[in-house]
Order: C-alpha cells, then sequence, then structure tokens
C-alpha cells in the first residue's frame, strides 16, 4: 500500500475485468533497488476499500466565526459505482501520476450508488446520477466549497537574495465520498490533480501551475464571477498571479507587493510573515457588490455545497397522532453575506432568511407548499451533484409520502422515521 499522499485517477473503462490498482514504487526503493516497472507500464492489483464515512448535508455551525461541513473518517468506496470493478491507469510519466486532463469517458459514464437490490431500502435510494457540469454551477459550488490562496515561504535551497518562494493555489476539499465529483471538476476544469490525504477520509482537487491558474481557473471565474465575499479572495489572488508571471515576486520590492496583498486575502499573514514583512501594508480589499443571482444551475450548485435537506418530526396536539412532520431546506452563512442569502430567497421566491447566531444568518423554507412545487422542482430540472444527492432523492420520498397523506397515520410516520434515519451523517454504506 502507498503511504501519504496519493493520487489515483479512477474511472470504469470499457470491458473492464478485475481491479486493478497503479503501484508506483517510492524514490527510496528505487535508489536501493532499481527500476522495478518500466515506464507507463501498468502494474495490476487486486484491491479491496474499508469502512467509509460520509459526507452528507452540512452541519450547524462549529464555532460563531465559522461555517463548517460535519465530515466523518471514511473512504473512497466502489459502492458509489454500483459494485463495479474499477480500473485505474498509470498516466504519463510515473512521478507525475496526479490526474492532469480526466478522460473524456467520464461525461459519456453514468456512475451511480447503489447497494445490493436486497438492502437497497436500508441504505437509501438507488442511484446518485454524475453528468456534465454547468459553468455555473461549478461557480455557485466554488462559492461555497473552493478556496483561493496563496503561500509565502522561505525555501533555503535557493541560494538568491531573496529566498523567498510565492505559490498560488486553487482547492476544493471534500470528503472522499465525492471523489466523484471531485473528478467530474477536474474533467471540467481540464487541470489540475486530485489529492487523498493521509486518512484518505478527505480528497482534493488541487491547481498549483502557475500556466493551469492563468489559462483555465481565472479565466472562468472572470467570465462566470463569484458571488459572496469569496470574489474578494479571487480579485487579490488574481492580482498576485499577475504579478508572478510577469516575475515581479522576484525582487524585493515586487515581493513586498505581494505581501501586501496577501495581507488583505482570506485571514491574512501568518505570524512568521508578520515577523519578516514587519513593514507590511495590507491593501483595501475589494468591495463586492452584486445584485441578483445568475441562474438556477448557480443554485444548484451553491446548495450541492451549502444546502441542507432536512426531516422534522415532532410531538404535536393538533392531531389524532399526536406527531408532525415537517421538510425544511436551508442554507448558512456568516453574517458578511447575508446579502447573498437574501438573493437566494428572492430568486427562489420562497423562504425567509433569519439570524441564527451572532455571526450567521440563515436561509430557509419550512412551508410544504413550497418545499413541493418549487424547491423539489428547481433540483429536479437542475440536479444536486455528489453523495448529497442521496439526501434530496430521500427528501422527495417523504415529500411523496406526506403529499399522499401517510403522515397522518402511525405506519406512515413509522416510515418517515426509517427514511429519516438514513439520510445526512446518519446515512450507512455496506461493508466492502
Amino acid at each position: 500500500a502507498m503511504r501519504g499522499r496519493i493520487s489515483l485517477m479512477c474511472l470504469k473503462l470499457p470491458n473492464s475485468g478485475d481491479t486493478l490498482k497503479q503501484i508506483v514504487p517510492s524514490y527510496s526503493r528505487k535508489a536501493i533497488s532499481g527500476q522495478n516497472n518500466y515506464l507507463g507500464m501498468v502494474t495490476s492489483y487486486m484491491m479491496n476499500e474499508s469502512d467509509m464515512g460520509y459526507r452528507g448535508s452540512k452541519s450547524e455551525f462549529v464555532t460563531a466565526d465559522s461555517v463548517k461541513e460535519q465530515r466523518v473518517d471514511g473512504s473512497w468506496s466502489n459502492y458509489l459505482l454500483s459494485n463495479s470493478l474499477l480500473r485505474c491507469t498509470l498516466m504519463g510519466f510515473e512521478r507525475n501520476y496526479q490526474i492532469k486532463v480526466l478522460s473524456k469517458q467520464l461525461n459519456k459514464t453514468n456512475f451511480c450508488t447503489s447497494a445490493a437490490p436486497a438492502s437497497a431500502s436500508a441504505f437509501g435510494p438507488a442511484q446518485v446520477q454524475f453528468t456534465k457540469l454547468d459553468p455555473w454551477f461549478v461557480t455557485g459550488f466554488c462559492v461555497a466549497e473552493a478556496s483561493f490562496s496563496v503561500s509565502i515561504s522561505i525555501d533555503k535551497r535557493i541560494k538568491g537574495r531573496v529566498g523567498w518562494v510565492v505559490k498560488p493555489s486553487f482547492q476544493i476539499s471534500l470528503h472522499s465520498r465525492d471523489m466523484k465529483l471531485l473528478l467530474q471538476l477536474q474533467e471540467f476544469f481540464a487541470c489540475g490533480s486530485i489529492v487523498s490525504k493521509n486518512t484518505r477520509s478527505e480528497g482534493s482537487f488541487r491547481v498549483n501551475s502557475l500556466h493551469d491558474l492563468t489559462n483555465f481557473i481565472i479565466p472562468h471565474f472572470v467570465n462566470y464571477p463569484l458571488l459572496s465575499q469569496k470574489a474578494a479572495d479571487f480579485y487579490l489572488f488574481k492580482q498576485i498571479v499577475n504579478l508572478i508571471n510577469t516575475k515581479v515576486h522576484l525582487t524585493d520590492v515586487g515581493l513586498q507587493q505581494i505581501v501586501n496583498i496577501r495581507a488583505s486575502m482570506n485571514l491574512g499573514l501568518s505570524d512568521l510573515q508578520k515577523s519578516e514583512f514587519i513593514n507590511y501594508n495590507p491593501v483595501p480589499r475589494p468591495i463586492i457588490n452584486y445584485t441578483e443571482i445568475p441562474n438556477l444551475n448557480w443554485i444548484a450548485g451553491f446548495s450541492s455545497g451549502e444546502g441542507c435537506f432536512l426531516v422534522n418530526i415532532s410531538k404535536s396536539n393538533k392531531n389524532k397522532i399526536g406527531q408532525i412532520v415537517q421538510l425544511i431546506f436551508k442554507i448558512s452563512q456568516h453574517r458578511r453575506d447575508k446579502k447573498l442569502l437574501e438573493l437566494i430567497a428572492k430568486y427562489m421566491n420562497c423562504g425567509a432568511v433569519y439570524s441564527h447566531s451572532e455571526n450567521a444568518f440563515v436561509f430557509k423554507v419550512g412551508k410544504f407548499a413550497d418545499i413541493h412545487k418549487k424547491i423539489i422542482p428547481i433540483f429536479k430540472a437542475h440536479s444536486i451533484q455528489g453523495i448529497k444527492q442521496l439526501d434530496y432523492q430521500d427528501f422527495c420520498e417523504i415529500a411523496t409520502l406526506i403529499g399522499e397523506g401517510k403522515h397522518l397515520s402511525p405506519i406512515g410516520i413509522a416510515k418517515i422515521q426509517l427514511i429519516k434515519d438514513r439520510m445526512n451523517t446518519k446515512r450507512k454504506f455496506p461493508k466492502i
């Protein structure tokens, strides 16, 4: 087994047989024993997957100052492929086996999530469809999940006058269960690599190449602009990339200029950077003005990252069975993006924005007529992507039961409870 951070390209290819896993020897092993596989060849190896966690709908705020998705330990499973076997192919020169461009077959293949037919009812809906991503969906999803960062660090290997290295990076990190969604994003941008962390419970789509950032990532967000205050980070990020392209970062003056821009991005400079650049002067952070949501594809993308499909069963004296069922769709954001939530409420023509805590607001839709006539049809036409689509499907199933009046009987309530118990972080997947 490979240790440390790994990067795999997994795709069901035509006429695939046994599962193949690329085995790439480490540099130290090569130095000791020499090259033990020909470059460009594929070495087959049977592989089994272990227990996995789940990335579902958003949890509540972890702290008053941040919005964080609950992610449970786990790893990628061929459960996502309807128990199909995977063939993983070594791409290009083996020391660069991170994926550069995913096969065009990804958009031609219908990936699905399903358990064995006999146990399908125990694990939720049968399918998660993965389709070609719309550009506005990608921008909406990136508002929720992407990050633009610039690292400024000392490189002792450099014997030059400055000795500092500036590395811009675009990254989207998700639970490993959403590896297919990361592959979709990589296919869309046609660049970058997929990296799995040591725990294998989280995967990341990363673009670090200056060429790829300049020619693929930045042009996309220029043509399909980000909403929310993340757009300010992108604007500053783009300035730094442009400066690096002109080699300004190789001079003391240029490096200081980049430091001043970096000081206004995200959480600002680190303590080490502040101590090294004591004369830093943060540039004014751009003021982002937006007046409307572009379209429903953006809504679907943003909701795939930040949306939450909930079912609430509570006691009540309003009916004979003493229980009521409420479906809730909500999106939570930091208070600085309250305006964004208000625009979403206006665009979807339902729900309202409420104060969630001192530093957070939530857009919530709880009226069944709005859920049935607006929320569900929107995401039926503009699909939620990733594992969260399972929560949406369960959400729809319960809505159907409520529409049929099944929630007014003890048997119906029990059935709804069973569906609720498999949603979000409670969803269980069979062991492989």
